[in-house]
């Protein structure tokens, strides 16, 4: 299995950053700001969508491509060079009907199919969600963490299930975000990624994240010692946020948010969507292969920051 040999990235760049914006509770409005800050900076990320509204009252929802505004705002980002990702189906649990059409008119909109996803906690048919995710002792500890409040719920990888799309999954993503770590060396905390699962066949490659849940957690994990870590490791960063929550107020970018990102565009990073990032690395060592020793460390790597944090 590959993953412990450095990566070199292109152009002489020190190190990769990137970001995947969960699009929970997001508007044109509120996160439209952030994107004009990272576009004049030069940063490129990642922006997931919901292509469909779906059915019924989402748990948490937020704007869907279903709204012409939004949807012409996205496809400005995706022309400016940012990536076009996927929160699933709909803000709402989706049947594999609607899964479908979902995926069918991303591909519609934006070209392609979806190549980077994160599942939504509030949809029964994400795909090796909940304890789904873990194995053996892992997904013990992990439902009595959690009291198993939602053990087996998440059904998107159960052949025969309504709810199944995993053929679809594998067959039309490339990559599948799993767990998110504290520390901002994304690549420190799971150095197999992308990997791929033989016990969840149904996702090609999987990725991790750094925290940033939210513009606290976010700055705190992009602090100007973290950048400055991150830089002499010579590795990379995927951040997992929500933009929606808390970096811009009244059209007005957070200001310690906006202080760490021009520090960090003045380095000699490689800004790049996750897609574009993890592209890299395949073509620099593939995709490895998670084998029981190195999904043990991950899973209890994961465990211990949940415990501390509670971030999924």
């Amino acid at each position: 299995m590959g993953g412990s040999e450095p990566i070199r990235w292109p152009g002489g760049k020190s190190f990769a950053f990137s970001v995947f914006d969960d699009t929970d509770l997001a508007t044109v409005e509120n996160v439209a700001p952030v994107y004009e800050l990272l576009e004049s900076l030069g940063l490129r990320t990642t922006k997931s969508v919901w292509a469909v509204a779906g059915v019924g009252q989402p748990v948490i929802g937020g704007a869907t491509c279903e709204d012409p505004g939004y949807r012409k705002w996205t496809l400005g980002l995706q022309a400016a060079g940012f990536e076009i990702g996927s929160h699933g189906a709909a803000p709402t649990t989706a049947p594999r009907d609607i899964v479908v059409q979902s995926l069918d008119r991303f591909r519609q909109i934006y070209g392609q199919d979806p190549s980077a996803l994160a599942n939504h906690s509030g949809c029964l048919d994400s795909i090796y969600w909940g304890d789904a995710r873990l194995d053996g002792a892992s997904r013990l500890a992990y439902n009595l963490l959690t009291r198993g409040r939602r053990r087996g719920e998440f059904r998107g990888h159960r052949e025969g299930d309504p709810l199944f799309w995993g053929d679809l999954c594998q067959s039309r993503v490339r990559y599948v975000r799993n767990f998110t770590y504290a520390d901002i060396d994304t690549l420190a905390s799971c150095p197999a990624m992308p990997y791929h699962d033989p016990h969840r066949p149904y996702v090609r490659a999987w990725f991790a994240s750094s925290e940033g849940r939210d513009v606290d957690a976010f700055t705190a994990c992009v602090s100007e010692q973290n950048q400055d870590r991150l830089e002499a490791a010579g590795s990379a960063c995927i951040m997992y946020t929500h933009f929606a929550s808390g970096f811009a107020r009244d059209g007005t970018v957070d200001r310690r948010f906006r202080v760490l990102m021009e520090r960090l565009a003045a380095k000699n990073g490689w800004f790049v969507p996750v897609s574009t990032l993890l592209d890299h690395i395949v073509a620099e060592r593939g995709i490895a292969v998670m084998d029981a020793a190195e999904r043990r460390g991950m899973e209890h790597r994961w465990l211990r920051s949940k415990i501390r944090v509670g971030y999924s």
